[in-house]
């Protein structure tokens, strides 16, 4: 059994994420990533395969699906 890092739950349900991560200062959207979620904050948590799958996907040579604008804010 494992302990979320940020609320301190311990019970999670899996489901599919999308997550958007910053790589290189470019914002890339990951879509159907699954994991394990903290049913009390929301938190995802990603197996040691799904976070290597993922960098892989976003260092590698893959060919992005879709490509999307985002609108960006500042909270200042």
């Amino acid at each position: 059994m494992f302990q979320c890092d940020v609320c301190g739950a311990t019970e999670f349900q899996e489901e599919v994420v999308s997550e958007v991560f910053l790589i290189d200062g470019k914002r890339v959207l990951v879509e159907d990533i699954p994991a394990q979620v903290c049913t009390h904050c929301g938190e995802p948590v990603f197996s040691r395969a799904t976070t290597e799958k993922v960098r892989r996907l976003v260092h590698g040579d893959a060919t992005p699906v879709s490509v999307v604008q985002m609108e960006v804010y500042e909270f200042a």
